[in-house]
């Protein structure tokens, strides 16, 4: 028998699928040695050595557990995901286990299929040092930055604070914006179009003023807008030139693991963290209705737009099958990779094209299957021909004004018929796509109405989820597989809040980073955080000491924590909220307490008037129309959870709850919901009641047992989630649910 470990159980389930009754596939859990918990655990005195042992007793068990197998095995192969984080869980697996290190028996693949399994094993190789020195430099150094500056603002700032050597300098790119924002003076312009008409040939058409006397022109106020408009009302309107072109629109390359979050938070409105966990999934595999234990896509953690020519040719295949021949360009689409990117894998991309995201909508949980389709529809697009369009531009002069209008016609959709752009809010379709009558030099135009608004510049706008994943990856901070966790951090340490999309930092984001920019500047300068980045990346290439970048960085840190021990305790001004105290009438702030978050009466101590945050919660605005009387609802937080009600209220009365659908029902395949009873119990219930009765106190995964046939539910024990089954005689174990 021979044994593969990899990281975890759906990955085992998937791959022992592939290779047979002669391969046992068990999983470590993820990583089977840790740092402690609450200490540094470096040896200072042999460079930065770190502590790492099987903390945690799930971990001393699944070492016993592989021990044993190990040793009944004939060969073994270490098959943890083919990165850097993989490659280190390899390594200590190979030394916790007494695994020959001069043996080849590290396999990768980058797609868990037949081919790519089979192929791995045919060819195993060492473990590569050079990985694993890059990934524990990085640890070490992330260790030694939290651990030693986070105690520094707990003490100078308030307690519970931490920083980090990415989440500090994602923080400040956050806080600069915001800062950007409040300095921001609006300054006032004015916009003059003339609609006009070509006599006996529609359309009318939209021009837009643009110079003056051959310059480029900018209204600055009412007066030079009213100079303007008497030119524009006193002269005849002529056509003085036309150009027509042909231009073409470039699809977009496959996903990389940024791309990616970038377009699940945009069109699927997911967050990160939840998009990276989809995406594990569909990565790893799991069991799908009628077919059985399935991967779906490539490796999901990859900064590269490279795909094999193996997916070129089924990507033009596919293409031809179902949209015809046309769709398919003479020669494939070849995209170039960023300088700075590793390119150790593949981009993102569906591992068997015949199965479509339609083929699997309704065996798989919703964003699964939404996930899935962003995935599936971009890769094939990368690969379909250029959208075309027959580009107009035309110049009319007025006096001494010129005008322009533009207009695009589209001719050919091209890979826009498999994958559609996401259109910018600031592009005025209107002005830039017009449709235009057939017009030539010296046509005489009639205007039929002039059009002079007042405007004002506007400030930059704030981040959101994903322009600050894209603005991490163009700023070369963190790594793509990383950004998903340091979001997380953020919010978790209230150091950031969302308003919709936008993300806004709070007063203790904005004061801990102007405190690490005083004492600490290089743990929140952008530019350095790139640069060590890119020593760290090196240490994997030319095989430079890992210790010696560490020190290189930890030892004048430590002259600034000196420095900053000696400063004054920062007072961290309280947020003021739009509550007003129902007792003196002055403004409530936010405050922090032993159990959380509450409203404060700033008249303290002449007011000691306090109140649970929850109170605060003002009505959300949605887009759902109300059925009885058409105003827009509202989103309100009940006793019993979030509900609808409408904005027209009292006039109208109309409510509605919100329901969370968590998963298929096992039963009868329809909605299962989350709900709360009278009593304010936790349940879940399946929408087609009263016709199936399914009901479960335990979130349900939508399956069921293969030994009894029960439902299978989602169980959490000490921080983990995991998958058993809800039938308490039966003692099925489905694994750990991986939340990377």
């Amino acid at each position: 028998m021979k044994l593969v470990i990899v990281e975890s159980p759906a990955k085992a389930k998937t791959i022992g699928k592939y290779l047979g009754p002669d391969y046992r596939v068990d999983a470590s859990r993820g990583h089977i040695w840790d740092l402690p918990d609450k200490e540094m655990g470096i040896d200072f005195n042999h460079n930065y050595e770190p502590s790492l042992q099987a903390r945690k007793p799930e971990q001393r068990e699944t070492i016993e557990r592989l021990k044993k197998e190990v040793a009944g095995a004939e060969k073994v192969y270490l098959a943890t995901d083919p990165d850097r984080e993989g490659e280190a869980i390899s390594y200590h697996l190979q030394c916790a286990l007494g695994l020959n290190p001069n043996e080849k028996n590290r396999i990768m693949f980058n797609e868990i299929s037949k081919k790519a399994v089979n192929n791995a094993i045919r060819n195993p190789d060492y473990i590569n040092k050079g990985l694993v020195d890059a990934q524990q430099a990085r640890r070490v150094l992330d260790r030694l930055v939290g651990y030693t500056l986070s105690p520094v603002l707990c003490k100078k700032i308030t307690n519970k604070l931490s920083a980090g050597r990415v989440q500090s300098a994602a923080l400040r790119i956050i806080v600069d914006r915001e800062k950007e924002i409040q300095k921001f003076k609006p300054e006032e312009f004015w916009h003059v179009s003339v609609l006009l008409e070509k006599p006996k040939c529609k359309p009318q058409f939209k021009t837009v003023l643009t110079e003056q006397n051959g310059k480029k022109l900018k209204l600055k106020n009412k007066e030079q807008c009213d100079a303007v408009l008497k030119v524009l009302n006193g002269n005849e309107y002529v056509v003085s030139s036309v150009k027509k072109s042909v231009t073409q629109s470039r699809p977009q390359p496959p996903f990389t693991t940024s791309t990616m979050q970038q377009d699940a938070v945009n069109k699927l409105r997911m967050s990160s963290n939840v998009a990276m966990s989809v995406a594990q999934q569909l990565y790893e595999g799991f069991d799908i209705a009628g077919m059985g234990h399935v991967a779906l896509v490539t490796y999901i953690r990859t900064d590269s737009v490279r795909v094999s020519n193996d997916a070129i040719f089924a990507a033009r295949e596919r293409i031809a099958k179902v949209y015809g021949a046309k769709y398919v360009p003479e020669k494939p689409n070849f995209y170039a990779t960023k300088k700075q990117a590793q390119d150790a894998h593949e981009a993102i991309r569906p591992i068997n094209l015949e199965l479509t995201p339609e083929s699997i909508k309704d065996k798989v949980q919703r964003n699964q299957y939404l996930l899935y389709k962003l995935i599936y529809e971009r890769f094939l697009a990368s690969q379909a021909a250029f959208a075309t369009y027959n580009s107009v531009s035309v110049a009319v002069t007025c006096g001494n004004c010129g005008l322009t209008a533009t207009g695009r016609t589209p001719v050919f959709d091209g890979y826009l018929a498999i994958y559609g752009e996401t259109k910018s809010k600031d592009k005025d379709d209107d002005e830039e796509n017009a449709a235009l009558p057939a017009l030539e030099v010296g046509d005489k135009l009639k205007p039929i109405k002039l059009n002079s608004e007042q405007r004002f510049t506007k400030a930059p706008a704030r981040y959101t989820e994903a322009s600050i994943i894209k603005a991490m990856e163009e700023k070369g901070i963190g790594r793509p597989s990383t950004y998903a966790t340091i979001m997380q951090t953020l919010y978790k340490r209230d150091y950031v809040t969302k308003d919709g999309k936008s993300l806004v930092p709070s007063n203790l984001g904005i004061q801990v980073t102007e405190y690490l920019q005083k004492y600490f500047g290089e743990v929140v300068d952008v530019q350095f955080t790139a640069e060590m980045e890119d020593r760290l990346d090196a240490i994997e290439d030319n095989g430079e000491p890992w210790y010696g970048v560490v020190d290189s960085f930890y030892k004048p840190m430590l002259k600034e924590v000196e420095t900053a021990m000696h400063s004054h305790k920062v007072t961290v001004q309280d947020e003021v909220s739009d509550v007003l105290c129902d007792k003196c009438g002055a403004p409530m702030v936010v405050k922090t307490g032993r159990y959380g978050k509450y409203l404060a009466c700033s008249n303290y101590p002449a007011c000691s008037n306090i109140k649970s945050l929850k109170e605060k919660t003002p009505p959300k605005q949605t887009d759902i129309v109300c059925e009885i009387c058409g105003a827009k609802m509202l989103e309100r937080q009940g006793r019993y959870g979030k509900y609808l009600s409408c904005s027209n209220y009292p006039a109208c009365h109309n409510t509605k709850p919100i329901t969370e659908i968590v998963a298929k029902c096992p039963k009868c395949g329809k909605d299962v919901t989350k709900r709360v009873s009278k009593r304010g119990v936790v349940f879940y219930g399946c929408t087609g009641y009263p016709d199936c009765d399914f009901v479960s106190w335990d979130v349900p995964t939508g399956k069921l047992c293969p030994q009894c046939g029960a439902h299978l539910v989602y169980k959490t024990l000490r921080g983990k989630k995991y998958i058993r089954c809800s039938n308490k005689d039966c003692k099925y174990d489905g694994g750990e649910v991986s939340e990377s």
